[in-house]
């Protein structure tokens, strides 16, 4: 969801109906159009130039990017009733080219997509199907479903959210505000862990794994906060001292600096980033001086591999805040932020190889859920 819900969630069978009171009155929504992703080089100054042939085709409203961990394929998670999956190679030069069979099936509404760690596996969150989609990456890039996919969730999952060691997978599900969390078998299956699922904040949204495997962050956009839990050797989610922790209005995505200890949520409600400092037992505890300003209503972040750099995407200014990372957490504003990006960008990505960014464009401000 790209706007925080501010009222009575009801669910009827596969789909969502908001009852809300008191939202903000927003611009007139944008013309279908520009379902996209845009490609850039990631230049040494942190500033972005587009690659040629960009932006490439994707289907209808995509929600969602990821790139291997071998940085040969990307993969776009496109909700707004193609439910499907799209799948490039990345070229030498950061183009994207379509995958034999691209795209493939996903379920109803799919709303996040990840990659695991060793690129053995893709999964795709199906907001309304309330499930999981699990798929096997062939060689070229193609995907296999595996077997007993789909695995079922909460209701109304969003994201998902991978520890870098590939045995976990913890999933948000907004509209029973909890995480499920699960076992990865070598066969990419998902099995619920012990005492799964487990209590977050009001309207859970995106998640994040520290490098390090030892935390779990879960931006809740209704209550305002970030749930921080630690993992268990079993995958079981306990919650942190301290845990839900202040954010801004509609927090909406986080990102990770695990070794310079750092965290850094997206508030699409104050059109701002919130920074914080982690503890050594996962607590977050504000940077002076933030938060940073962002631009019109701010949705995904991403960090550049060595964390020098913070890529946000906005979604109704039509363009990418670029920001230095300094050693402090704080965020600076490079040269020549913002830059332009496409009719409503919704996702970024920067490939594992810290060459390229990637921007998934929805081609209108507010996605029809």
């Amino acid at each position: 969801m790209s706007k925080r819900p501010s009222g009575v969630i009801a669910v009827f069978g596969a789909g969502f109906v908001w009852l809300s009171v008191g939202l903000p009155t927003l611009p007139a929504e944008a013309p279908d159009s520009g379902d996209n992703v845009s490609a850039y080089n990631l230049n040494a100054d942190g500033s972005l130039t587009p690659i040629a042939g960009s932006p490439f085709a994707a289907s209808s409203k995509p929600d969602s990017i990821a790139v291997d961990g071998k940085a040969k394929f990307l993969y776009v998670a496109n909700g707004g009733g193609s439910d499907n999956v799209s799948a490039y190679r990345i070229a030498a030069n950061g183009a994207l080219g379509p995958v034999s069979g691209s795209p493939f099936p996903a379920g109803n509404l799919p709303s996040c997509v990840a990659v695991e760690p060793k690129a053995r596996f893709v999964y795709v969150v199906n907001e309304s199907g309330s499930n999981v989609s699990a798929y096997v990456i062939d060689p070229d890039g193609a995907l296999t479903p595996v077997l007993g996919s789909p695995f079922a969730t909460g209701t109304g999952p969003h994201d998902i959210a991978i520890d870098p060691t590939g045995r976990f997978a913890d999933v948000t599900n907004e509209a029973d505000n909890d995480v499920s969390a699960y076992r990865i078998s070598s066969e990419g299956a998902l099995t619920p862990v012990p005492g799964s699922p487990f209590a977050a904040g009001g309207f859970p949204v995106c998640a994040t794994v520290d490098a390090k495997s030892r935390f779990v962050y879960v931006a809740n956009q209704v209550s305002d906060n970030v749930s921080a839990y630690s993992i268990d050797s079993d995958g079981a989610l306990r919650p942190v001292p301290g845990s839900p922790f202040a954010a801004g209005r509609g927090p909406f995505s986080i990102a990770i600096d695990s070794e310079a200890g750092f965290a850094y949520v997206v508030n699409e409600g104050d059109n701002d980033v919130s920074a914080y400092s982690i503890g050594s037992d996962g607590a977050l505890k504000p940077v002076p001086g933030e938060p940073f300003a962002a631009g019109s209503n701010p949705h995904r972040i991403a960090l550049d591999p060595m964390a020098r750099f913070s890529f946000v995407v906005n979604e109704v200014s039509n363009d990418i805040s670029v920001y230095r990372i300094r050693h402090d957490g704080v965020l600076t504003a490079i040269e020549g932020s913002p830059f332009a990006g496409g009719i409503g960008p919704y996702a970024v990505v920067v490939d594992p190889t810290g060459r390229f960014v990637y921007v998934a464009n929805r081609g209108s401000h507010y996605p029809q859920r």
